[in-house]
């Protein structure tokens, strides 16, 4: 079982530390269907989850708004006929913490 699922978002405030080299080394082994991009200089975890058609997407965009909602931490998502792109960042820290990773592995849940 994916250790991060087990994990609950923590409130996160500016100035909390950026996920270490080593934290982020760790996290992405569990999370093999993830990429870290860097947009407008912030890295981002994304991923691409293909569906077949566009209400399975919309069906799973409002999962992961249910999701985000629980945890009070927010990604940007778009959804597109068969596809939706979900991107976590903390927003305050314009980078990854923790609750990044915790996110996306739940998101895999879903």
């Amino acid at each position: 079982m994916n250790q991060l699922t087990q994990k609950t978002c923590v409130a996160c405030r500016v100035g909390a530390p950026l996920a270490t080299e080593e934290e982020t080394n760790e996290f992405m082994s569990q999370l093999p269907n993830w990429d870290i991009v860097e947009e407008n200089g912030i890295n981002r975890l994304q991923r691409l989850i293909s569906f077949n058609n566009f209400v399975d997407a919309m069906a799973f965009t409002q999962k992961v708004a249910d999701l985000a909602e629980d945890e009070n931490h927010h990604p940007a998502v778009l959804t597109e006929w068969g596809k939706v792109t979900v991107s976590w960042w903390t927003h305050k820290i314009n980078g990854l913490h923790v609750n990044d990773f915790i996110l996306a592995a739940k998101t895999d849940q879903l």
